[in-house]
């Protein structure tokens, strides 16, 4: 953990500024928590230009149960994530990391995964250590494929001052959504070890701020920063000015898949993105947004076990826009069809173009391109309630120095999750 970070973390359980969540704990039965969550998934990957198609069908059920605290200064609990799962038909042509595979290249009929963690809190300070399904900008979960991608490790997250949050956390263990081992890639993409922290602050109602950092042994050092300001206009309308960058340097050891320079010591790379959404109080929003990348590659976020979900940009669909300094404009619409009267049913659709990508040694202007859409119906009330359909389809094309060899390569992408959730208690 960094000195500052723990200097902060002591400091702000001395000068507490409100009431202890420890003191409210009434017991591990009584405030625990239970949930399964029965997903059927779909996902398929039209690939074109001769490139093999690959489609997967699949059920599962994800498991996630946490225990209250016990009562005292020192509150312990448990906590208990994981998923069992089987494919749905012969799965020729899986992949898409939905499916895990056995070492000829078949897909498993069924599996399982996940694991428990334990947790201390003190005050308004927990400490998890254990399998968890992390939320961090710089070391997130995959969580959208069948099932959650797993981190073992410990996180501190310290809410002592009121609108501060601070978090520090190790984690030496990575388990993608289609593995079944930790760390089961011999690519060299595993995690070893890998120490986050960081700090949200809360302004005023209207205004937010946020860093983390990340320094992932033999990998990277990368930080990120966040600023999200609310501007309310008449009639309940406003605009939302959202700022996120990126700056990550690569070690020597890491994998990068577009850089543009030999020198394997100085790899670098800078993505900042600026988006401004008009919600006009109603059913209704609409969002611009600009994102680029600087450096000497991409912003390869997956090469190096540091999350699969961490990329906390707006231009992310099917693909995240995120090439060799490349630059994108995206242009989004949403609808909460409530308003027309069908509640629970939404609409989403974007454009996103991108440009100036560096390929090396082939072009300093490739470029690509998507359009998206997904609709999604939440089952308001009933037997099913909040259950949920949802479909996602993108059309996906770039120019021919930025296809699969560089790249996705052209491709139309569905996905399709039927969800229903199950309280346990």
């Amino acid at each position: 953990m960094p000195k500052t970070l723990a200097v902060l973390i002591n400091a702000a359980l001395i000068t507490s500024t409100y009431a202890s969540e420890q003191s409210e704990a009434k017991g591990l039965v009584e405030d625990a928590k239970g949930d399964i969550l029965f997903r059927t998934g779909y996902f398929s990957r039209d690939k074109k230009h001769g490139i093999k198609d690959t489609s997967s069908f699949a059920q599962t059920a994800i498991v996630d149960i946490d225990s209250g605290f016990t009562k005292g200064i020192i509150g312990i609990g448990i906590g208990i994530v994981g998923d069992g799962s089987f494919k749905i038909g012969s799965n020729n042509n899986s992949g898409n990391q939905m499916i895990p595979l056995h070492e000829d290249g078949s897909s498993y009929d069924h599996w399982a995964r996940g694991g428990a963690n334990i947790k201390v809190r003190f005050s308004n300070t927990t400490v998890r250590y254990g399998v968890q399904v992390l939320d961090l900008p710089v070391l997130a979960s995959n969580t959208a494929r069948l099932v959650p991608e797993y981190f073992t490790g410990t996180l501190i997250t310290s809410n002592e001052i009121e609108n501060l949050e601070l978090i520090t956390g190790k984690f030496t263990k990575d388990q993608m959504s289609n593995q079944i081992k930790t760390d089961a890639d011999a690519s060299g993409k595993g995690l070893d070890r890998a120490v986050v922290w960081g700090a949200k602050y809360k302004l005023t109602d209207h205004l937010k701020t946020s860093y983390y950092g990340i320094n992932s042994k033999d990998k990277l050092d990368s930080h990120y920063i966040n600023v999200n300001y609310k501007q309310p206009l008449d009639k309940n309308s406003g605009l939302t000015y959202d700022l996120s960058a990126y700056h990550t340097k690569w070690d020597e050891k890491a994998n990068t898949y577009s850089s543009t320079t030999d020198d394997l010591s100085n790899r670098k790379n800078t993505i900042w993105a600026l988006s401004t959404t008009y919600n006009t109080g109603g059913p209704h929003s609409v969002m611009l947004a600009y994102q680029q990348n600087n450096g000497n590659t991409g912003y390869d976020y997956t090469e190096n076990a540091n999350g699969f979900g961490s990329i906390y940009l707006p231009n992310s669909y099917m693909s995240d826009f995120i090439g060799n300094s490349e630059k994108s404009a995206q242009l989004q619409y949403n609808v909460d069809f409530g308003g027309y009267g069908v509640p629970g049913l939404s609409w989403t659709t974007a454009y996103v173009y991108g440009w100036d990508i560096k390929v090396k040694n082939l072009t300093d202007n490739a470029k690509e391109r998507e359009f998206f859409n997904q609709v999604k119906y939440t089952v308001q009330s009933g037997f099913a309630k909040d259950a949920s359909l949802r479909l996602r389809h993108s059309y996906y094309r770039a120019s021919d120095e930025y296809q699969t060899n560089a790249y996705i390569g052209d491709t139309n992408e569905w996905r399709i999750w039927l969800d229903i959730p199950v309280k346990l208690f």
